[in-house]
């Protein structure tokens, strides 16, 4: 944890907020409500599509990064599965994560679609910086994997895919597969801290299922 505050505390960090977040008193929340955070999804969602693999353009002042982590955890994969991909799950494990605004929850076919913002709370020199994470998930909960797409501020998409392995003796290999994507310029500062907060919460999340915690 100190490795990753130490990270986002230096003077790159302090550019981005200024580009990406509502900075002000201490408080435990957006200025928000649900329903305008839900036209800001749908904002980012009809400007950028952030759902989009492609790769940036050649010359494009882009660039994309990939990064794989794993963990095990003891306990059977359905358990671990249905705990790890309720996105609620992780407020409170991951880094800064405090609140999840659920837009639609639907499903079609075999797969269950979540549209979802992520309220971040980040101290900054005794404030807390408040960062908005749109993104939407698509569960396969009989292929034991999920798929989530981000987009935020200035212009940060990752692509997400999450896999479940059953293990001998009833344990579970989580295995993220990370893809990011953003200006070139802070394509090695948007990998280093999104690797550090997802080892984060794997860790977690791994203590609370095995503790019976979720």
């Amino acid at each position: 944890m100190k490795n990753l505050l130490r990270l986002v505390a230096g003077p790159l960090f302090a550019a981005i907020l200024v580009l990406t977040a509502f900075a002000g008193p201490a408080r435990a929340d957006t200025p928000e409500s649900d329903a305008e955070l839900a036209l800001q999804w749908q904002a980012a969602w009809d400007t950028y599509r952030f759902y989009d693999t492609a790769p940036p353009l050649p010359e494009s002042g882009r660039s994309r990064e990939t990064a794989e982590i794993s963990i095990q955890i003891d306990a059977p994969v359905q358990r671990v599965f249905e705990k790890y991909s309720n996105i609620n799950n992780h407020v409170g494990r991951h880094s800064f994560l405090k609140r999840v605004v659920t837009h639609k929850d639907w499903c079609r076919y075999d797969t269950r679609y979540v549209n979802f913002t992520a309220i971040e709370e980040i101290p900054y020199e005794g404030a807390i910086v408040t960062n908005k994470t749109h993104a939407q998930q698509r569960i396969h909960q009989e292929d034991l994997y999920y798929e989530t797409d981000t987009w935020s501020l200035p212009g940060v998409v990752t692509h997400q895919k999450i896999l479940f392995k059953r293990l001998p003796g009833g344990k579970t290999q989580v295995t993220e597969r990370l893809t990011f994507d953003a200006d070139t310029s802070l394509i090695e500062f948007v990998v280093t801290n999104g690797v550090a907060s997802h080892e984060q919460t794997q860790l977690g999340l791994k203590e609370a299922i095995e503790s019976g915690e979720v």
